[in-house]
């Protein structure tokens, strides 16, 4: 009989120097404070799940609004523009940057992932890739948007889709894969 091919051996998993961007007591502290301070404050408090972000590295523009049940993994990776709305249960997996635009509305139980593994070695290297949301995007509930992924200006994702890829701006997009159906069309008043 030959040799069993090893596919992965997750006892020689490393993780990389730095990768996380802070040391592991910030990094624990952080998780501390989300977990107690910022989850348990009452959802009118804004400004204090704010401060508490920015207190850890968070770029946020002006009237950013995170509910209080948003997890953010490391927030010194996070960059947001101006007047933002995070719902309830969104979880920002930001081992590598994710950048909002501004005029963003992200309803509940959206994913951001920017972490992946490389899976043709037996080591099973950790890796990151960007989450960009460019402006004045709506990415309704219940939605997965991958590691690397580009979403382009005024683009809809439709509620429960997979993005895996980027998104052309302007669009209505969604399924799984998320793919561009249509133009999006505004009227003013």
């Amino acid at each position: 009989m030959g040799e069993i091919k090893r596919y992965q051996d997750l006892s020689r998993f490393r993780m990389p120097a730095k990768f996380r961007g802070r040391s592991p007591v910030t990094v624990q502290m952080w998780w501390i404070l989300q977990a107690t301070l910022f989850r348990w404050s009452p959802q009118a408090l804004y400004f204090w799940r704010n401060f508490l972000l920015r207190l850890f590295g968070a770029k946020l523009g002006k009237s950013v609004q995170f509910r209080p049940t948003v997890r953010v993994t490391y927030p010194w990776k996070l960059r947001v523009g101006n007047n933002v709305w995070i719902g309830d249960d969104c979880v920002f997996y930001n081992l590598g940057e994710i950048i909002v635009g501004s005029n963003v509305a992200i309803a509940h139980d959206v994913y951001f992932c920017t972490g992946l593994h490389d899976y043709t070695k037996v080591d099973f290297p950790i890796e990151q890739k960007p989450i960009h949301i460019e402006d004045e995007v709506w990415l309704p509930n219940d939605i997965f948007i991958g590691p690397g992924v580009t979403i382009g200006r005024g683009t809809i994702v439709g509620a429960r889709s997979t993005v895996l890829r980027d998104l052309p701006p302007g669009m209505i997009c969604y399924g799984y894969p998320a793919k561009p159906i249509r133009p999006r069309e505004v009227r003013e008043h």
